[in-house]
C-alpha cells in the first residue's frame, strides 16, 4: 500500500469525524431549545398563578370579584396560547434538529462507504500485484502452489496414518499369531487320530497255505477269470499267509476284497463261482455304504444325520484327495473343528456338523461336475441341515466369504489335516489322475465296453462288445489302441494292450 492511498484514507476518516462532531453539536442545540421552551412555559405558568392570586385578593379587597376573575383567565388563556406556540415552535425546532441530523449520518455513512470502497480497491489490487509478483518470482501460480502445498499436505497426513495402521496392525498380528498358536496347540494335543493317507493295496489274510493255490486255481485259470472281472492285480507270492489286492481304483479293490473274502469264505474258488461272488459284491455295495458312513459319524460325535446323507457319506471312503481319504479326512477335520470351537467359545456342534459335510460334494461331482462345495451346500440344505451349517459348507474354499466364525474355523481344520505330515501324497494323487485318463482314452474307442488299467499302468486290458468287433479285427484293434496311448498318454514306459472279445450263450430248460 503507498503513501496516496493512505493519505486518501486519512481525509475520508477526517471528514467523517467532522461529520460526526457537527450532528453532536444539533442534537446538543436542539436538547438545549427544548429545555429553555420548558423552563419559558413553566415561568409563564408561575406568573399567571401569581397574578390570578393577586386579582382574587384585589376582588375580596375591592368587591369586584367577577371581573378579576374573568381577567385573570383571560390571561391565562393568553398565556397558555403563547405556551402552546412556543412548545409548537420547540417541535419544530426539534424536527428540523432531526432532518438535519439525519442528512448528517447519511452523509457521513455515505462517505465512510465511499473511503471503505476505495480502500477495499486499492488494498485488492495491492494484494493482486503483490501475488503476481509472487508467483513470478516462485515459478508457480496460485493453483499450482495450492495443489503442491494439498498434495503434500495429503501425503504427510497418509504417511503418518499408513504408520499407525501398520504399527496396530502389527501388534494385532503377533497377539492374534500368539493366541491362535496356543488356541490350535491345545486343541490338537487333545486329539490322537491316524493320518487318513489312502494306499493303493489291500492285504487279506489266508486261513491257510492250501487257500493260496485255491485262488490260483488250475494252469492259473482263476486269478486270470479273477483279475479280468475285478480289474484288480492279485499277489500270492510276495507275502507269507497274504493275498495282496493291488489297484488304483479304491471302489474296484474294495470289491474285489469283498468278493474274495466270500469266496473264502465258502471255500470253493472257480470262474463261476468268482462271477456270483462278484456280482453279490456289487450289491452289497450301499449297504457298505450305509455302515462306512455311520461308522464316520459315530467316530466324529455327529448325530441325527439324514440316512441319504449318511449312504453319501459312505462313498466318500472310496475317494482320495492327494492320497488322503475323504472320509477319514471328514472325521479327523470334524474333531479338530470341534476342539477349536470350544477353545474359541463358538458353537461346537455347528463347527463338528460344518466340518463333517464339509466335503460331501465330492460324492457327487463325479457325476455331475462343478464345484463340490457348492454341490455339497445344496444337498445338506435339501435334507434340513441348519443354515450355519450350509454356509459353513459352501464357504470352506472361500467361493463364499465366510459368514460366521465357524466357517472360518471350518476352513482351518481343513487345512490343518491336510496339511499334517503323511496326510497326503502329491504323488499318488497324480498316479490315479494318469490311470483314469488312460482308461478313458482307451474308452472312447468305438466298440469298447470296458477298460482295466492293470500293474501300474504297465497292462491295459480291454474288453469289447462281441457284435461291434469280430476276432479278425482283434489284432488291428490293439494295435491301434496302443498307438492312440503312445501318442496321446503321459504314462511313462511300455504299456501292453490286451484284447478281450467274450461271446456267450445262455439258455433255459422248460
Amino acid at each position: 500500500m503507498d503513501w496516496g492511498s493512505l493519505g486518501i484514507i486519512v481525509t475520508l476518516l477526517a471528514v467523517s469525524l467532522v461529520a460526526l462532531l457537527l450532528v453532536q453539536v444539533a442534537r446538543r442545540e436542539a436538547a438545549a431549545l427544548r429545555t429553555q421552551a420548558k423552563a419559558d412555559v413553566e415561568h409563564i405558568r408561575a406568573e399567571a398563578r401569581a397574578e390570578l392570586a393577586e386579582v382574587e385578593r384585589r376582588e375580596l379587597r375591592l368587591g369586584d370579584r367577577e371581573a378579576a376573575v374573568a381577567a385573570a383567565r383571560a390571561e391565562v388563556t393568553e398565556v397558555e396560547r403563547a405556551a402552546r406556540a412556543a412548545s409548537d415552535e420547540a417541535a419544530r425546532a426539534q424536527r428540523a434538529a432531526d432532518r438535519t441530523l439525519d442528512s448528517a449520518e447519511r452523509a457521513a455513512a455515505r462517505t465512510v462507504a465511499d473511503a471503505e470502497r476505495v480502500a477495499a480497491q486499492r488494498i485488492a489490487s495491492a494484494q493482486e500485484q503483490a501475488l503476481a509478483e509472487l508467483e513470478q518470482i516462485a515459478g508457480l501460480t496460485r493453483a499450482e502452489a495450492l495443489d503442491a502445498l494439498t498434495a503434500r499436505l495429503v501425503a504427510e497426513a497418509e504417511n503418518a496414518a499408513a504408520a499407525k495402521v501398520r504399527r496396530a496392525e502389527a501388534q494385532a498380528r503377533r497377539a492374534s499369531e500368539a493366541k491362535a498358536l496356543r488356541v490350535l496347540t491345545t486343541s490338537l494335543q487333545r486329539l490322537a487320530v491316524s493320518t487318513s493317507a489312502q494306499s493303493s493295496v489291500t492285504q487279506l489274510a489266508l486261513p491257510s497255505d492250501e487257500m493260496k493255490g485255491r485262488i490260483i486255481g488250475k494252469e492259473g485259470r482263476n486269478i486270470r477269470s479273477f483279475e479280468a472281472l475285478t480289474g484288480v492285480n492279485v499277489l500270492v507270492d510276495e507275502t507269507p499267509d497274504t493275498v495282496v489286492l493291488s489297484s488304483f481304483d479304491a471302489e474296484r479293490r474294495e470289491v474285489a476284497a469283498a468278493t474274495l473274502t466270500a469266496l473264502m469264505l465258502d471255500g470253493r474258488i472257480n470262474p463261476q463261482r468268482i462271477e456270483v461272488a462278484y456280482t453279490q459284491a456289487l450289491a452289497e455295495v450301499t449297504d457298505r455304504d450305509e455302515e462306512a458312513g455311520h461308522d464316520a459319524a459315530e467316530r466324529a460325535g455327529v448325530g441325527a444325520l439324514d440316512p441319504e446323507l449318511v449312504r453319501t457319506l459312505g462313498r466318500l471312503r472310496m475317494r482320495t484327495s492327494s492320497g488322503q481319504n475323504v472320509l477319514e479326512h471328514l472325521v479327523e477335520t470334524a474333531l479338530v473343528a470341534a476342539a477349536i470351537a470350544a477353545e474359541v467359545g463358538a458353537d461346537v456342534e455347528v463347527t463338528r456338523r460344518g466340518a463333517f459335510l464339509h466335503d460331501i460334494g465330492k460324492a457327487l461331482t463325479p457325476l455331475q461336475g462343478g464345484s463340490h462345495a457348492r454341490a455339497g451346500a445344496d444337498l445338506v440344505r435339501r435334507f434340513g441341515e441348519r443354515q450355519a451349517v450350509v454356509d459353513a459348507v459352501a464357504a470352506h474354499h472361500d467361493e463364499i466369504p465366510p459368514p460366521t466364525v465357524e466357517a472360518v474355523l471350518v476352513q482351518v481344520a481343513d487345512a490343518i489335516s491336510a496339511s499334517r505330515p503323511g496326510a497326503r501324497r502329491e504323488s499318488t494323487d497324480q498316479f490315479v489322475e494318469r490311470m483314469e485318463r488312460l482308461e478313458a482314452l482307451v474308452g472312447a474307442h468305438p466298440g469298447v465296453r470296458r477298460v482295466l488299467a492293470m500293474a501300474a499302468g504297465r497292462e491295459v486290458r480291454v474288453v469289447v462288445e462281441p457284435d461291434q468287433v469280430s476276432d479278425v479285427e482283434l489284432p488291428g484293434l490293439a494295435d491301434r489302441l496302443a498307438r492312440t496311448i503312445e501318442a496321446e498318454s503321459d504314462v511313462p514306459g511300455e504299456i501292453r494292450v490286451t484284447v478281450v472279445r467274450e461271446l456267450r450263450a445262455s439258455a433255459t430248460t422248460g
